[in-house]
């Protein structure tokens, strides 16, 4: 059975960091993008940023740009969201999603395979 499970989210200060993880069983990512997002209370889910599945090419959306760092290891099946430089604004829940594609992109509905979810708060 596909799955993906995130973890390593949780309570942190504004300027803190956080890292989480993405953790795909019962498939290999290998052949996948995968994609973060994050849908706050109230408001769309937005892509923040996403992985090929050769983990050669990387997309940030603006708002995370510079402050978030992904990377993939596909020995273990995981992905893996470094998160600096915290904002309150950052405060979601962050989940992370397959995708057959060219290259990776931050569109919603070009994920099939979606994880649980993670949450985050950033609240001093």
């Amino acid at each position: 059975q596909l799955q993906l499970v995130e973890s390593g989210g949780g309570l942190v200060q504004p300027g803190g960091s956080l890292r989480l993880s993405c953790a795909a069983s019962g498939f290999s990512s290998n052949y996948y993008a995968i994609g973060w997002f994050r849908q706050a209370p109230g408001k769309e889910r937005e892509g923040i940023s996403c992985v090929s599945s050769s983990g050669g090419v990387t997309n940030y959306a603006d708002s995370v740009k510079g402050r978030f760092t992904i990377a993939r290891d596909n020995a273990k099946n995981t992905v893996y969201l470094q998160m600096n430089s915290l904002k309150p604004e950052d405060t979601a829940v962050y989940y992370c999603a397959s995708g057959r594609q060219f290259g990776c992109n931050l569109v919603v509905r070009l994920y099939d395979y979606w994880g649980q979810g993670t949450q985050v708060t950033v609240s001093s």
